[in-house]
Parts: structure tokens; sequence; C-alpha cells
């Protein structure tokens, strides 16, 4: 098959994902030579501008996925594990950015710059990470050149565009109304959005963690191939329309290694930028890392209270390397490697 010749299909495509996928073929000139695009029943017989011309959304049947090289899904799990197994029956490769399949021990999970060895020819549905755990891993994966890492501490900042192009025109709304000096009214957010900020909006398990805080814990564990590895997560909304940040603490089994060293590794990490300036107080900021392919690290500094380890915080785009981009890196990865 010639690389131009490909079928690819996204599900899901009317989502804030779903539209990243439809800008990143695009700009990154994906193969692709026919485009199946499916979405809701409301959505339907709708167009949506693809190159030169438009193409009309449909809803996905049992029979949509036939002739399919690769079908991306970003419509949440439940349509996942419907229509997933169909995508896969036909012979597709499967990139799915939902939770339904993140931790089954077959389907790997993969960020490629952190674990591609996890893609294999015989492996045709992947799992993308959630987009916490992704931008995360970016920035610590590559200081174990430099040491063990024996713990991880991790409180983020995440912002509406984690709940979707609903939750983001939501907190425009509650700004504005916020500023009018109208009544804030949340509709999608469990609470005020504006000039607020509140614990993950996903449900709290036996333990006290949110479901957010369990899926970065578990998935990292998975990715790094350390099941065994201490984590602790704090997931709070903030709002920010778009890109997430964390505050990172990475322990390491004996000293740590140094700033120096920190920033030297982190300098040339294949999709990481070093922001950290002391002089002038600049580091990430989601102001400037939203849309942004990269992840942003800085603040890096000796934990003075723990000398083994060392502090640094995190910024990274939700839609792109935290959903969107790690899709198409992933098929990618696929057709470089002649794995179609």
């Amino acid at each position: 098959m010639h690389t131009s010749d490909r079928k690819i299909a996204i599900f899901g495509a009317t989502g804030a994902v779903g539209q990243e996928l439809l800008r990143l073929i695009i700009d990154r000139k994906f193969p692709v030579n026919s485009l199946s695009l499916f979405a809701s029943q409301r959505s339907a017989g709708s167009t949506v501008k693809f190159k030169d011309h438009r193409v009309t959304l449909e809803v996905a049947t049992p029979e949509s996925f036939a002739g399919c090289d690769i079908a991306f899904f970003s419509a949440g799990s439940g349509p996942s594990r419907e229509f997933v197994p169909q995508a896969f029956a036909a012979g597709a490769l499967v990139i799915d950015n939902s939770s339904a399949f993140r931790m089954d021990p077959e389907v790997p999970l993969c960020v490629p710059e952190v674990n591609p060895d996890a893609l294999s020819p015989d492996k045709k549905l992947i799992a993308n990470p959630n987009c916490t755990a992704a931008i995360l891993l970016m920035a610590v994966n590559p200081l174990r050149q430099i040491g063990e890492i024996s713990r991880l501490i991790v409180s983020t900042y995440q912002s509406a565009s984690g709940a979707g192009a609903q939750a983001m025109e939501e907190l425009k709304t509650q700004s504005r109304d916020y500023l009018d000096g109208k009544p804030i009214v949340p509709n999608i957010m469990p609470h005020p959005y504006a000039f607020n900020l509140f614990s993950h909006n996903t449900a709290i398990n036996e333990h006290g963690y949110n479901d957010e805080e369990w899926k970065v814990m578990l998935e990292a564990r998975k990715i790094l191939s350390m099941p065994e590895l201490p984590i602790n997560v704090t997931c709070v909304r903030v709002p920010v329309l778009r890109a997430h940040s964390l505050s990172v603490t990475v322990e390491f089994d004996g000293v740590a290694p140094s700033e120096e060293m920190v920033r030297e590794v982190l300098s040339r990490a294949p999709g990481v930028v070093l922001v950290d300036d002391r002089d002038s107080n600049t580091f990430p900021m989601p102001s400037e890392t939203s849309g942004q392919n990269d992840v942003r690290v800085g603040r890096i500094r000796t934990d003075l209270s723990h000398k083994s380890a060392i502090s640094m915080f995190i910024c990274g785009d939700q839609l792109l390397k935290g959903a969107a981009l790690n899709a198409i890196q992933i098929a990618e990865h696929y057709i470089q490697n002649d794995y179609l």
C-alpha cells in the first residue's frame, strides 16, 4: 500500500480533540486518501471543512469501518466500548483516546517518546493515555537517565479543555457573567468555575482519590513499566481555558541529581522545551503553552526538605500532547516503521 492510500476514520469528529485531529492531519501532512467522520445523531448530516472540501458527518454502524486502515476514537469510553471492537475486527489500527482499554494488560498504553517499544505490528489496538499522565511523563521519563526514581508527588492545575468544548464555553460565559455582576449558574461543571478552583470533577473512590488522580497513578506506572512506583496525585480544576499545569516533586534513590544535570537532560528531551529563567521569573505558563505541541518544563530546584528530591513545574496542551497529537504520533510510528 502506498503511504498516501490510507482510509482514515475519526469517531468523535466534532469534539475538541476530534477537531485537533483534523487540523494535525493537515498540518503534519498525514497520509490520507479517504476520510470518514463519525459523530452523534444530533450532528449527522452536517459537514466539516477538511482541506479544500467538506466531509459529511455520519452516525457509525457496525459496517462503518470496513476497509478502514486507521481509526481514531475520541468520544468517551461508552462509545469506544461499543465501536472499537468493530473497527478492530475490520482490521484497522485503532487508537482510542478514552479510558476504556487503557488498563487492559493486552492493550499498549503509549507515549511514543516514553515507551515506543510498546508498539508492534501485532498490536492493532492502542490506548492513548490520560492527558495529565502523558504530559507528566514527558518531563519525568527523561530523568530516569540520571537516577532511579523512587516516588512522584504531583499536584495538577487542569484547564477547562480537559472537560471538553462545552466546559470551555461555560468558563467563558461564567467569566462574562461574573464581571457583569450576574449570578454564576453551573451547568457543565458541578461548581462555579469562573474565578474559582475545585477538586477535579470526578467521583471519589474508597481510597479518597478522584478518578482523574487514580488514572494518572495507574497509567503512569503502566507506561513506565514501574508497577510498584509510589505516586501521590492531587488533581484540581482551575479557570484556564486550555493547557494543563503540574507541580511535580521527583524523589530518587540516593542523592538527587543536581539541578544542572536535570536541566541538561530536559533541554535535549524530544518534545520538551526548557523554560527556566529565574532572573526574569519566567517559567512554563498555560498562556504560552496553549496551542503548542511541546511540553514545557521549568522551576527546577532541589527540594531542600528532602535530599533525594527535585521539584519542577510542567505545562502541556491537553488537547495536543495530552490527546490528539499523541494519537497522531502513534499512527505515524506505525506508518514510519511499516507496521501497517
